[in-house]
């Protein structure tokens, strides 16, 4: 194992150098939480595809192949679905906003009165996110170096929250490039051939295993049905996602960029599944569906590839960490902290310098933060299942309203984030945190009340939403960018 451990360490290493180098261009604020706006297309869908592709997707989807077959690539394919829909059909709006995160947009749609709570809402669910992937670290680490658990996630999530703390976004788009290609290669390139020729080709993996593992639906409609639910709309609405369009240079980047990052998920969910299918045939009887993915690696690949292949789980896991944490901290910042100070502020006033140091801060203790509730918590799909609940129940509603219907108000949207809020909660413990009932109920009662308060309201004001469609346009924004020149890998 010691070309493995070298290849390991290397890369580990490589995620701290970049950080420092980050920190050198993080010198102001839009620096700081969206690289300066100026990411070209070959950069943007690099890094958005690294996000959206963590642990969940390479390890559990490696899972769900194993236990499903083909149809186990229906999560990851979902994200991609999401992806795409975001990309083609609000990409360049949301891109022309120019703010930073969620509820600013949703405080300049409806008036200035519904950012707090939907923070308060998208910091659970960037917290949660982030917690889910430190988890995955124990994991990843007991199979390369025999770690205690606890050891495992303070490793790895010191790592992560290191360099992010150094650059920021800048840091944190480095190394996501870096962590797709490693990607790429480890999953795509090498795991994929490698797992199908080791099972002796799809034709013996066909006559090795039930007609089912080759049925595309074989999963069943209802979790399908329930993957679109909270993983397709999930990737409309997330802070985490959007902050990534926020720094794109352009719309056209934005969607052309995320178009390609999308159809890059649907390939690799095809994969996952795949090797899944191909682990079934190699180990029939794993202990656990989730074991496949390390299994495979340990006893089938050569020394070195096996390394690389690791690293390549770890840049999964160490992407969507770090994307969650960053987009963390800027929430508890910008939408908590700073409103409860009474010191909003809409980008350009204030010390830029002392601002990096206040975002730099907040991502501190927010990865101290998730690095203990990671050791506290076991569940990683609960927690998980809690996260995108919480999404989807309270804020796809008054997000989606706001893009799509002028009639929505900011009685509509608060009463929307409470009530699916709410319900979300208290179906989850009726039904259960893993039923489907909460997401189902919790998304049709945040829909209702933000028809009915809407309707039931004044209209939103005229000069609101004149300024909100000039934003949209990509004009009236006060919002100052630096200089430079844009990034146009």
């Amino acid at each position: 194992m010691a070309v493995d451990y070298a290849v390991i360490i290397i890369y580990l290493a490589g995620m701290l150098a970049m950080g420092w180098w980050g920190m050198r261009r993080a010198k102001s604020k839009s620096e700081f939480l969206v690289a300066g706006r100026r990411l070209g297309p070959g950069m943007y869908s690099g890094t958005m595809a690294a996000i959206v592709l963590g642990g969940a997707s390479t390890i559990g989807g490696v899972g769900l192949g194993y236990q499903y077959g083909l149809s186990g690539a229906w999560m990851v394919f979902t994200i991609g679905l999401g992806l795409l829909a975001l990309s083609v059909f609000f990409s360049a709006r949301i891109a022309r906003l120019k703010v930073y995160t969620v509820s600013e947009m949703l405080d300049l749609r409806y008036g200035g009165r519904a950012g707090i709570i939907s923070g308060v809402v998208m910091w659970a669910y960037t917290l949660m996110l982030a917690v889910t992937s430190t988890i995955a670290y124990a994991t990843i680490f007991d199979v390369l170096f025999d770690l205690n658990r606890i050891v495992a996630i303070v490793l790895g999530g010191a790592i992560v929250v290191a360099y992010s703390t150094l650059g920021g976004m800048w840091s944190i788009t480095l190394t996501d490039m870096v962590q797709f290609v490693v990607k790429t290669i480890g999953v795509l390139l090498l795991l994929l051939p490698i797992a199908v020729i080791k099972a002796g080709g799809f034709s013996e993996m066909k006559a090795k295993l039930p007609t089912e593992y080759f049925d595309p639906l074989g999963i069943g409609g209802e979790t399908i049905f329930t993957y679109v639910l909270i993983y397709t709309f999930g990737m409309l609405i997330g802070q985490d996602i959007w902050q990534r369009v926020f720094t794109a240079r352009s719309d056209k980047v934005a969607r052309i960029g995320g178009t390609v990052a999308g159809t890059y998920c649907l390939v690799y969910a095809i994969a996952g599944a795949v090797i899944g299918t191909a682990a079934k045939v190699m180990y029939p009887t794993l202990p656990s569906a989730d074991s496949a993915f390390a299994t495979i690696v340990k006893d089938e690949l050569p020394i070195g590839v096996r390394g690389l292949v690791l690293a390549a789980a770890l840049a999964a896991v160490m992407s969507t960490s770090s994307g969650a944490l960053i987009a963390c901290a800027t929430v508890a910042n910008n939408d908590i902290w700073s409103r409860l100070r009474g010191a909003v502020s809409r980008g350009g006033g204030g010390e830029e310098h002392d601002e990096v140091k206040g975002n730099r801060v907040f991502i501190l203790v927010m990865g101290i933060a998730v690095i203990v509730i990671a050791i506290a918590l076991n569940n990683v799909v609960e927690a998980l299942t809690v996260a995108y609940n919480l999404l989807v129940g309270g804020l796809l509603v008054p997000i989606l309203g706001g893009l799509l219907w002028r009639r929505g108000t900011a009685a509509g949207a608060l009463a929307a984030v409470s009530v699916g809020g709410i319900a979300v909660i208290g179906l989850m413990a009726a039904y259960g945190i893993l039923a489907n009932e909460p997401v189902y109920y919790g998304l049709l009662a945040s829909l209702a009340v933000y028809v009915i308060v809407s309707l039931a309201t004044k209209p939103t004001d005229a000069a609101v939403l004149a300024a909100w469609r000039e934003r949209l346009a990509g004009r009236g924004t006060d919002v100052e960018e630096p200089a430079g020149e844009p990034v146009t890998t």
